[in-house]
């Protein structure tokens, strides 16, 4: 009978989820999405950025964020700015996942925030509070969620965000299973810093949305 365990329990670091997954990081050749010819802004998008980080900045000035929170002053805005609760895209919250190791023998289940367009972005929101740790110390778990994809064949890009900084995740598995990230972007911080951000996910979603050529 198989054994069932969290993916919070069983994947702590980095080191197992490597190991776990047979994955390598690679080197940024592979994630040019996050930096390269990076889509301009308009007014539009410009103001609603200035609006989603004054709200930001008013809301976290009372203290720490709960995770419910950043997900609806950062998470959320940002996506559907992006266009990301549109079609061609599917939107999921709180979408179950469940990934078998070792032939079956080993089960791991969890729950992503918010998944959009058949498992090819992951959205993972940490709680502001636990800023004192990198947004990074997520990294483990959202190479679990990852791997958890029914499609192998298209690479799968995901944000982390704990409403102070963001980190993005490219992740493939042919031919060989390797990811690579982002640069963190402290949108708390710095305001141009949210417009970066806001830029790497348009992008992403036009390479989610866009049909390889042939």
């Amino acid at each position: 009978m198989a054994q069932v365990f969290a993916v919070t329990d069983a994947i702590k670091s980095l080191a197992e989820a490597e190991a776990r997954f047979h994955l390598s990081r690679a080197d940024e050749t592979f994630f040019p999405e996050w930096c390269a010819s990076l889509p301009l802004l308009t007014e539009l998008e410009q103001e609603a950025l200035n609006t989603i980080r004054n709200r930001l900045l008013y809301h976290r000035a009372d203290g720490e964020l709960l995770e419910g929170a950043v997900t609806l002053l950062v998470a959320s805005p940002l996506l559907e700015l992006a266009g990301f609760y549109d079609p061609p895209f599917r939107m999921k919250a709180e979408a179950a996942i469940e990934i078998a190791l070792n032939d079956g023998e080993e089960i791991l289940r969890g729950r992503i925030d918010i998944l959009i367009l058949q498992q090819q972005l992951w959205v993972m929101v940490l709680e502001s509070k636990k800023t004192m740790i990198s947004v990074r110390s997520a990294l483990p778990q959202a190479l679990a969620y990852l791997m958890a994809s029914n499609n192998l064949e298209k690479p799968r890009f995901g944000m982390l965000t704990n409403g102070d900084d963001v980190v993005f995740i490219k992740l493939a598995t042919q031919p060989a299973a390797q990811y690579a990230l982002s640069r963190a972007f402290s949108i708390y911080t710095v305001a141009s810093e949210l417009q970066s951000a806001f830029q790497v996910l348009k992008q992403l979603g036009r390479a989610i949305a866009t049909p390889p050529s042939a």
